[in-house]
């Protein structure tokens, strides 16, 4: 049995110097992270004060509503996020707990797609959004951002699922459960943590994701939260409060992600760790 003493945290608390070395590093890092965000606060009120944020969440630029594009930015990635764990989901299990000839090679294989970036299919994606009458829609920008991830969510769902039990899996098979009832009713509850990872994973790289939506989302209805921050920029002026109106229109662009990420801080944390016990 560990104690205290062996655990290299503990260790590095009780040695001061090291302590603070290390506090003095994630407080620089926080600061470095923390100042663009604080400078543009700043920005956004220098002028006009917080009337800014009421003004830029009521008016449209450039055709463009913020809170359209926020709305549209979350469907998106609702969408992004439900394909990505039920399809992940589904792989995962077939890869951990059902033997099927070429089962390594095939999940290898899948793992290879973690090198293909956005931009390599483009062309591909661009001529099938065309064929199947999904431009401008939610499903246009949220199938191919839902298809570059699913390469991860298999990664981190299977090496969770690896932690499960084999021989709890065995005892339903005993009570003669089928794949779809262990599906649902074990391995679904057992990963919760791990894919309540992946979709804040999902709906985060959702958010941020420019690529895919400028491709597919033409009309200034359609516009999302990433692409609005490029869109609305020729809308405001040269002048002091129009710029004080842009930078808090660029706050609140960027408030989704943050809220997301300290909401899912525990959960994201906890996906990081996932599979690490194994049977």
């Amino acid at each position: 049995m560990s104690t205290a003493i062996d655990n290299p945290l503990a260790r590095l608390r009780q040695r001061p110097r090291d302590n603070v070395a290390v506090y003095t590093v994630l407080v620089v890092g926080g600061l470095l992270w923390a100042f663009p965000l604080i400078t543009a606060v700043r920005q956004s009120v220098a002028h006009g004060g917080f009337g800014n944020y009421l003004t830029v969440l009521t008016g449209e630029f450039n055709q463009v509503s913020l809170v359209r594009a926020f709305g549209n930015s979350l469907v998106i990635a609702a969408l992004h996020a439900l394909f990505v764990c039920a399809v992940g989901a589904m792989a995962a299990y077939a890869f951990a707990k059902i033997t099927f000839p070429g089962r390594e090679t095939l999940y290898h294989l899948v793992l290879i797609f973690l090198a293909v970036p956005a931009v390599a299919v483009i062309v591909p994606v661009y001529y099938i959004t065309g064929q199947f009458g999904l431009f401008n829609s939610p499903l246009g920008v949220a199938l191919p951002e839902a298809a570059l991830t699913l390469p991860f969510a298999v990664l981190l769902l299977r090496n969770y699922a690896d932690g499960i039990p084999d021989s709890i899996i065995e005892a339903a098979r005993i009570d003669r459960a089928g794949h779809a009832r262990i599906f649902w009713h074990i391995f679904l509850p057992a990963a919760r943590p791990a894919l309540v990872n992946l979709a804040a994973l999902s709906v985060m790289w959702s958010l941020q994701d420019f690529v895919f939506p400028s491709m597919v989302l033409k009309n200034a209805d359609t516009t999302t939260a990433a692409q609005a921050v490029q869109t609305i920029q020729s809308a405001f002026g040269p002048t002091p409060e129009q710029t004080s109106q842009y930078f808090a229109a660029l706050v609140l662009l960027a408030v989704p992600a943050v809220v997301l990420v300290v909401a899912g801080l525990r959960f994201i944390t906890q996906g990081i760790t996932a599979g690490g016990n194994k049977e």
